[in-house]
């Protein structure tokens, strides 16, 4: 395995990257509301990426063919955007997107609730956000890379929650997926250790109900077995000398103190 070690100029490049697509993320999840269709938000979505200047990272990558994965209630990841699929009142919609940014990517999702949805949904949303921030306490230099998936998976599995096991987390930088892949729960082995420069992408997606997902016809949407409604919360970050950067937070997130969450 060869995890690259980021120059400077290249993390510059990274943190502009990781600026739009918060800034994208940011406006998407104002923006949502019953009535739209799931092809609504992938427009409008493309739209911000290349005003920008940036491309967007999933656009035909490996054959998907929209630059917006939208995702509802039991949908994991990789939802295909379609004219008919319609936002309700009470859906949870999670949102996967990426932008190339001169050569370099940055990769982001949220999970974000329209209008009223349940309390078991909303913490699900909370919780699955929180066990990012419980990995990035573990995200430091001289730790172990699988520190980060032990803690992720400790936190939400200690509220019952199905963590997926058959998608991960991975590196990224001139390429939308690197080394190391990043699994969200707790290993036998310990991982490589982590060494400043290294950028990665952690992705928790946890379940209400099992851990146990499929794909649909389409090859590309992930559901959940049980149908049970699932969360999806993605930061790419940095590992420093000190706190791990996290180069996708969102200014309305940094203004309510998740960077006091870890």
């Amino acid at each position: 395995m060869s995890v690259s070690i980021k120059s400077s100029q290249e993390i510059e490049l990274m943190r502009e990257a990781g600026r739009i697509l918060a800034t994208v993320h940011q406006e998407l999840g104002k923006n949502i509301r019953p009535g739209m269709s799931t092809m609504d938000i992938d427009r409008l979505g493309e739209e911000m990426i290349r005003s920008y200047g940036c491309i967007p990272s999933f656009k035909n990558y490996c054959g998907y063919p929209a630059s917006i994965c939208v995702s509802v209630n039991d949908e994991v990841v990789h939802g295909i955007p379609s004219e008919k699929r319609l936002i309700q009142e009470g859906d949870i919609v999670s949102l996967d997107a990426g932008v190339i940014y001169k050569g370099y990517h940055s990769d982001a999702a949220r999970t974000v609730a329209v209008g009223e949805i349940s309390e078991k949904a909303k913490l699900l949303i909370e919780r699955t956000r929180q066990s990012f921030f419980e990995g990035m306490k573990k995200a430091v230099a001289g730790n172990h890379l699988h520190d980060i998936s032990a803690a992720i998976g400790d936190y939400a599995e200690s509220f019952g929650y199905g963590v997926v096991r058959d998608l991960c987390g991975h590196g990224i930088g001139n390429h939308l997926h690197e080394d190391p892949e990043i699994p969200n729960f707790r290993q036998w082995r310990r991982g490589i250790k982590l060494r400043p420069g290294m950028t990665l992408a952690v992705e928790p997606m946890i379940n209400l109900g099992t851990s146990e997902v499929e794909w649909m016809d389409d090859e590309w949407t992930v559901v959940t077995e049980d149908g049970a409604p699932s969360a999806h919360y993605e930061n790419t970050i940095l590992i420093t000398e000190g706190k791990p950067e996290i180069l996708s937070l969102t200014e309305e997130e940094k203004a309510a103190g998740y960077l006091d969450l870890f």
